[in-house]
């Protein structure tokens, strides 16, 4: 799955399930941004990454190469 096969799922449903699966602690480890080490939230997290491409990139990165188990 390539950051194109993305088309269709909005950001917040790709951080709402990384976050069910790895939790804010895991994610922030993953990518060391203040959005997810700092009092994270999904709604400022999404604000941050809207707003931020390089950090977006990560997190779309991130979701394409986890095994979510169904």
């Amino acid at each position: 799955m390539s950051v194109q096969e993305l088309h269709g799922i909005t950001l917040e449903s790709l951080l709402t399930r990384l976050v069910e699966h790895y939790g804010w602690e895991q994610l922030a480890q993953r990518i060391d941004i203040n959005c997810f080490t700092s009092d994270p939230s999904i709604k400022s997290s999404l604000k941050f990454l809207r707003k931020t491409p390089w950090a977006r990139t990560r997190v779309e990165e991130l979701y394409l190469a986890t095994q979510f188990i169904n």
